[in-house]
């Protein structure tokens, strides 16, 4: 049976820990079967990325099968042909789509119009690829996925994954924002009807000293994102009190980690002593993106 998966929470709480077990297990270099052997995927990117194409790549690869990087000018999505059509085509020759994109509703379209499984390797409404190596990395520095983590910067993407998987799991979260630059309502709804039921914790502020006070990871992202590029300089005027640096990481407990999901603007929503500190953990994030997609693509295709 086809499983899209376009959102955190396409997942419920046992596969999300098989998912993570998986992951895990594959980086001690325990031998799987290769689930992907002649299978054949078709990365599809709007957007260009390090992380997300390689670590997709890669991964695909070791776990036997082969992908096609097709880049954002190969296939204008929506402008030189529908993503009704492209679905179309795409499902006859591939075994999967991975999707990158602007739009949600691209990713939704995509997902009703193929027979293969549709993976969200990240859209303006969620990036929950990310969020799978974040909840592993979490696990490998606190033996648990409790936390807390706190979010400080925009209401964004990473941002909703992130509170949907700790709802998810039970664990704790809070998520400082700006005015006017807070995260959707309909997704903290989802969040907290969620928490009723595992008893997640979730604090939603607009102060980022209140959010980190109790913090085992304090976790941010870039002020604009990709598509936000004209309003990059009214942003860093809003942000500007959300920066991470050492006064807000001395605001922590003692111990605490940084996380980034990265490319990072230094001086930006981070400072350089920051981001390069020995509490830095955001290169063990980017790996895990690997092992944790890897663990997702078993999930799927076993």
């Amino acid at each position: 049976m086809k499983r899209d998966f376009l959102s955190i929470l396409d997942l419920d709480k046992e596969e999300l820990f098989y998912i993570l077990d998986i992951a895990k297990r594959l980086k001690k270099n325990e031998s799987f079967e290769s689930v992907l052997k002649n299978r054949f995927f078709a990365l599809v990117f709007e957007k260009p990325s390090l992380r997300t194409r390689v670590s997709f790549e890669a991964g695909i690869r070791r776990l036997g099968g082969n992908c096609l990087y097709l880049a954002p000018g190969d296939i204008k999505m929506g402008a030189r042909e529908s993503v009704k059509d492209i679905a179309k085509n795409l499902e006859r020759w591939t075994d999967g789509i991975i999707a990158r994109v602007f739009s949600h509703k691209s990713l939704e379209i995509l997902a009703e119009n193929s027979k293969v499984p549709v993976i969200n390797a990240l859209s303006d409404l969620e990036h929950p690829c990310q969020i799978l190596a974040d909840l592993q990395t979490v696990y490998e520095y606190s033996q648990s996925y409790e936390g807390p983590l706190a979010f400080v910067g925009d209401g964004n993407n990473v941002c909703h994954s992130l509170i949907l998987a700790f709802a998810l799991t039970g664990g704790k979260i809070r998520a400082a924002t700006p005015k006017g630059y807070e995260l959707l309502k309909e997704v903290v709804d989802r969040a907290f009807e969620i928490a009723r039921k595992t008893g997640a914790d979730i604090k939603i502020t607009n102060d980022p000293y209140e959010a980190v006070k109790d913090a085992k990871f304090i976790y941010t992202d870039v002020w604009a994102s990709m598509g936000q590029e004209n309003e990059t300089e009214e942003r860093k005027k809003i942000f500007k009190d959300y920066q991470v640096n050492m006064d807000l990481i001395r605001k922590a407990p003692e111990g605490v980690y940084f996380m980034h999901c990265l490319p990072a603007h230094r001086g930006e929503e981070v400072t350089d002593d920051v981001l390069d500190s020995d509490f830095s953990i955001i290169y063990d994030q980017a790996e895990n993106r690997m092992w944790a997609q890897m663990g997702l693509l078993y999930l799927l295709y076993r």
